[in-house]
């Protein structure tokens, strides 16, 4: 995928000068040499340098050196953030899982939440590997909508979640066809009605449409196939698929009428 870096790079930057500017008024912690705020504020000088594994480990440092500190708690969040700035997603989720653990109730737990379930959006992989990363972003991102529907937060996730389930039919698409071209009709069947009935507001679904009216005719099974044009052409009248769903029709005997022939194919199946 590829990362979308301005809402999260505003956030963390808002994060940050919210942060810079109550806690710099704090009085330095009591270790003499490389006190909290110093530390702090040289990994938040390195973060917005693009310095990000560094920034990183500065953050770490603070938690490390002042567990106690009013710097502790912002530097673990800011340290994920660094992480995912850095790609490195497999870090950036454990330290947010323990934030999360650990800080329920904090002010910037929404945001923790949805850094989350960017890094685990990020990570989704190319179509045609396992998908098993995609379900878990699609949860994460379904958990903020459903915990934080009227943030900022949300409105972005559902973005997410519409371009995730995008990508999940995409997968079963590839299968269905897969199966398709090998004559495996009745495993492509099963494959494009999943993008159908799970993924129905994808734009895959005009192709599933068209499949099914493949795979059907080539088991002879006409009115099934019939039932799937029609469904094509209610649904998606100037869609592509539909012409071929029409002329692939002809080519195999049936001759309707195009104007009306949906309406009344449809209407003789709901009988």
């Amino acid at each position: 995928m590829h990362k979308t870096f301005s809402f999260p790079l505003a956030l963390a930057a808002a994060l940050l000068a919210a942060a810079c500017g109550s806690l710099k008024s704090a009085p330095d912690a009591e270790t003499p040499e490389r006190p909290a705020d110093v530390i702090f504020n040289e990994a938040s000088e390195t973060l917005e340098a693009g310095r990000y594994v560094e920034a990183a480990t500065l953050f770490d440092e603070v938690e490390r050196l002042h567990p106690y500190s009013q710097y502790a708690t912002q530097a673990q969040i800011m340290a994920a953030y660094a992480d995912y700035e850095a790609l490195k997603y497999d870090d950036a989720v454990l330290a947010l899982d323990r934030f999360i653990q650990l800080h329920p109730g904090h002010a910037q737990i929404a945001y923790a939440h949805y850094l989350r379930a960017l890094c685990l959006y990020e990570r989704i992989s190319d179509v045609r590997r396992d998908q098993e990363m995609t379900a878990q972003a699609l949860e994460a991102l379904t958990d903020i909508v459903r915990r934080f529907p009227d943030t900022d937060y949300a409105r972005d996730a559902q973005i997410k979640i519409d371009l995730a389930h995008d990508h999940l039919a995409g997968k079963e698409m590839e299968i269905g066809r897969y199966y398709l071209r090998r004559g495996n009709y009745a495993a492509a069947i099963n494959r494009f009605r999943r993008v159908i009935s799970d993924y129905q507001t994808t734009s895959h679904v005009p192709e599933a449409l068209h499949r099914l009216v493949e795979a059907n005719l080539a088991l002879g099974l006409v009115d099934e196939a019939l039932k799937a044009a029609a469904v094509l052409g209610y649904n998606f009248p100037g869609s592509e698929w539909y012409q071929d769903s029409y002329n692939l029709l002809v080519e195999n005997g049936q001759k309707p009428e195009q104007k009306s022939w949906v309406k009344k194919t449809l209407d003789s199946l709901l009988d």
